[in-house]
């Protein structure tokens, strides 16, 4: 008796687990159109507006489909914004960071570590929180430290100034601005090596939208120019 008693108790809770199971749905998540789009992975949810605000972790090496060899170290972090489509959201960059094991090979006994941390703003006017470090081959006297620091934040501040933020980040993220950095302070002292540890965008980085084509000429099969004198609404003063 005892045991018709709890077979009846625990059949409507497996029913209701099951009921909730199928009504959730997979939603892809796409990256944004700097990122070309790509797919990051799906989540799942029951409602649509729960997918919104949640936030999804990969790295460069897997983005891009092991293209970027060597890049596993280089962690994404990407928040889901909208949907753009039955079961497809649209997720925005928001920062990245190097993995601890990573970093901690670059700083090693006898060698000075200088870690920066500044808010920069981009041409395109996002706020972005960088933190950069630079590794010297042997330990620097403070004020080769502290002339090194400015050197690299007033090269960072120039840098974003003419940079979007889409521009900006894809620099930062291949590479290119640790090489900017490690030119702009050779003169003072040739570092070891120059990362971008971690970094925040602090606002929404907009879609990149291609240069609009030239018209094409008379030459190229495009309209011909009007021949002789215009009146002032661009018509054709006939001859005299």
């Amino acid at each position: 008796m005892a045991d018709k008693e709890a077979s009846t108790k625990k059949a409507p809770l497996a029913r209701t687990v099951k009921d909730k199971w199928r009504s959730k749905h997979w939603f892809k998540v796409r990256a944004p159109a700097f990122f070309q789009s790509v797919e990051l992975g799906e989540t799942m949810a029951s409602e649509p507006e729960q997918v919104v605000g949640r936030t999804l972790e990969t790295t460069l090496q897997e983005l891009s489909g092991g293209a970027d060899i060597g890049k596993a170290h280089i962690k994404l972090r990407f928040r889901i914004d909208r949907l753009s489509g039955e079961h497809v959201a649209e997720a925005s960059f928001i920062g990245h960071e190097l993995t601890s094991d990573f970093v901690r090979r670059l700083a090693r006994r006898k060698r000075s570590k200088i870690d920066i941390s500044l808010k920069l703003t981009t041409k395109d006017g996002v706020e972005i929180v960088l933190k950069p470090v630079a590794v010297g081959e042997q330990r620097l006297q403070t004020h080769l430290r502290t002339e090194l620091r400015h050197r690299l934040e007033s090269i960072l501040v120039e840098e974003a100034k003419q940079k979007t933020a889409a521009e900006f980040v894809r620099e930062m993220l291949q590479g290119d601005l640790s090489k900017l950095l490690a030119s702009g302070v050779r003169t003072l002292y040739p570092l070891k090596k120059i990362e971008i540890r971690c970094s925040e965008v602090l606002g929404v980085i907009a879609d990149e939208t291609p240069a609009p084509e030239p018209a094409p000429t008379a030459a190229e099969g495009g309209p011909a120019a009007p021949e002789g004198p215009t009146d002032e609404v661009g018509g054709v003063t006939p001859a005299a």
